[in-house]
Order: C-alpha cells, then sequence, then structure tokens
C-alpha cells in the first residue's frame, strides 16, 4: 500500500480496494448516476485515501462527451459581456458542463485559437464574438452544432441561432426624444465590422426615417469609456448635433462625461444621449442612462435552452428571437 500511495492508482486498482466493480467506480463519480449513497461514500472514502482522481479525458473518449462547453467571446472585461458570461457560467455549472471561454478582442490570430479549443472535443460551443467569421467557426467546430449570437446572416441547417429584435424599442426611444424637440442625431458605432452595430444602428436610423429625419453624423469608437468620451468631443465639436444613440452603454456613459465636462452640456436638455445593452451599471445613479436594453437572465436562459435542445438531439436548426426594452434614464 506504502507503494501504491507513491503513485496515481487506477480506477482498477480503486475497485479492487473498494469491493467494488469498475463500473461503479464510474457511477461513483459520476453526478448523475444512479449509486447508493452509502456505496458512493466508501468509494470516495478510499479513493480521498489512495489519492485517486478520476480521468475526465479518458472518460470522455468512452463515452464521447467531454461536459465541456466553448464560449467564443470578445473579451471579458467589457461590463455587458461579462454580466452575460458570469450568468451563463453558473447556469452552465450547474449542469456539470465546464466552459472554455476563448477572448478573440486581443488575439492575432483567432482561427488558430478557435482550432485548439476544437482539439479538445466540446460538446458544445456558442459563439457571441462578432469578431469571427460565423462561417469559419461551423467549419472549425464541425463535430458539434454550433449556437450563433449573432446578426450575420448564415444559412446552414447545423446552426441554431439567437437573433434580437430591437426595432420596436428603438421606435419607442426616438419617438420620445423626437417629441423633445431633438432634430439633429448622431450615431457612435463600436467597430465599422460589426455585424451587431449595424443592426443596431439600423434600428434607430429607420425611426428616424419614419418621421422624415435621419442620421447627420457618425463615428467609430471600440466599446470603451475612453472612446465614448472621446469620439463624443470630437463630433460635438464638428456636428451640431443634439441627440447622440451609442453603440452600447460603456460608451454611452462615457460620452454623457463629456457633453458635460467638455462642453457644458445638460442631458438631456442640450442634448441627448442613449445607450445600448442595459447593463446594472447604466441603472446606477450616478450614470442613469438612457438605455435600449435586453433582457439578460432571458437572454442566458435562451442560450441554456440551445444546449439542452442539443443534447436531447432534438432536430433543429433552432432559433429563438428576444425583444428588448427601452429603459429610461434621465439622459434622454
Amino acid at each position: 500500500m506504502l507503494e501504491m500511495n507513491k503513485r496515481r492508482i487506477t480506477s482498477k486498482e480503486l475497485a479492487k480496494l473498494a469491493g467494488v466493480s469498475s463500473a461503479t467506480i464510474s457511477r461513483a463519480f459520476s453526478p448523475d448516476s444512479r449509486i447508493g449513497s452509502a456505496t458512493r461514500d466508501r468509494i470516495l472514502a478510499v479513493a480521498r485515501e489512495y489519492g485517486y482522481q478520476p480521468n475526465a479525458i479518458a472518460r470522455s473518449l468512452n463515452n464521447q462527451r467531454s461536459r465541456l462547453v466553448a464560449l467564443v467571446v470578445n473579451a471579458i472585461g467589457n461590463p455587458c459581456e461579462a454580466e452575460e458570461q458570469q450568468l451563463l457560467v453558473h447556469r452552465l455549472q450547474e449542469r456539470q458542463l465546464l466552459p472554455i471561454i476563448l477572448c478573440c478582442a486581443d488575439h492575432d490570430d483567432r482561427l488558430q485559437l478557435m482550432r485548439l479549443a476544437s482539439t479538445y472535443q466540446v460538446d458544445h460551443v456558442v459563439v457571441f464574438s462578432d469578431m469571427v467569421s460565423m462561417q469559419d467557426a461551423v467549419d472549425i467546430f464541425h463535430t458539434t452544432k454550433p449556437i450563433i449570437v449573432s446578426f450575420e446572416p448564415l444559412d446552414n441547417e447545423k446552426v441554431s441561432s439567437i437573433r434580437i429584435d430591437g426595432s420596436a424599442a428603438a421606435d419607442e426611444i426616438i419617438d420620445k426624444i423626437v417629441g423633445d424637440g431633438k432634430k439633429r442625431f448622431a450615431y457612435l458605432s463600436g467597430t465599422k465590422s460589426s455585424w451587431i452595430d449595424k443592426l443596431r444602428r439600423k434600428w434607430f436610423a429607420d425611426a428616424l426615417a419614419k418621421r422624415g429625419l435621419a442620421l447627420q453624423a457618425e463615428a467609430f469608437g471600440d466599446y470603451s469609456y475612453d472612446s465614448g468620451f472621446k469620439e463624443a468631443v470630437l463630433l460635438l465639436h464638428r456636428a451640431k448635433v443634439d441627440a447622440i444613440i451609442c453603440g452600447n452603454d460603456v460608451m454611452a456613459i462615457g460620452a454623457r462625461d463629456a457633453a458635460r465636462r467638455v462642453l457644458g452640456k445638460n442631458t438631456p436638455d442640450d442634448i441627448a444621449i442613449v445607450g445600448q445593452d442595459g447593463i446594472a451599471m447604466a441603472a446606477w445613479d450616478c450614470n442613469d442612462l438612457t438605455t435600449l436594453s435586453l433582457d439578460h437572465v432571458a437572454f442566458i436562459d435562451a442560450v441554456v435552452e440551445l444546449i439542452e435542445r442539443h443534447d436531447a438531439e432534438l432536430e433543429g436548426p433552432h432559433s429563438i428571437t428576444l425583444t428588448c426594452t427601452a429603459r429610461w434614464g434621465s439622459t434622454a
């Protein structure tokens, strides 16, 4: 026994020590397996005594399930993405699923990053990032059915998707702002290449067009507070606008601070500022931002629902559409 303690014992050796079969050992370390509590406790006690740890990789080869979920995201520092990812990670862990988070924003070779994750034979992949080609993601993760959270058009029978419709909420926001007398609108995008931002911009542009108005100026940030502050200063110096629609809440808070602190403009009297996402920080008293908001709990519920549909091997592809709402603050 002393010799056995010097190395990692095998499941067969553990079975012999515990007086059970190898199959019972496997069930003892599977949370969803049926096994008596007394038997499980005895096996776990022997395992602790001899330093046994189950090999999840070997088990995944046997049952063809890794219990890994690849989450392809832009970044984990963005407040909106961080809120959503924390919710999703908790929901996955409740189901004995482990996330692998791939951050694409600061990675030069995003395709190689996804290829690396695919070698772990993930059970599911959820693509949140708009910095990768959806077709590339589908091609790389070809052994599973991807879930795409994007607005990029992709017609593929293997792909399930979550679509976001904010057109009605954008129309409601524009109606209020135009009713307050604002006529000269600008849009502050996150990135030029973002499909998400393009559609978000279209929601507001269409709402303005219904009222005989149009976006008179545009600027491009990077979804950060600093870019919102900087671009708003430049925008307000070169264009006489009285309303700025921002691609996310963080840029909108930066734009609001720039308008107040650098140009001495008050919101919403001098200028209306609108964000998008509905992050918790937008509702803080110090920000009190008007924003086109998505219910993040409902959003993560939709992601989990699609994962469960895939697990149940239901015929697809599956698509869930969620709608945004206007969350009113003191900036518009």
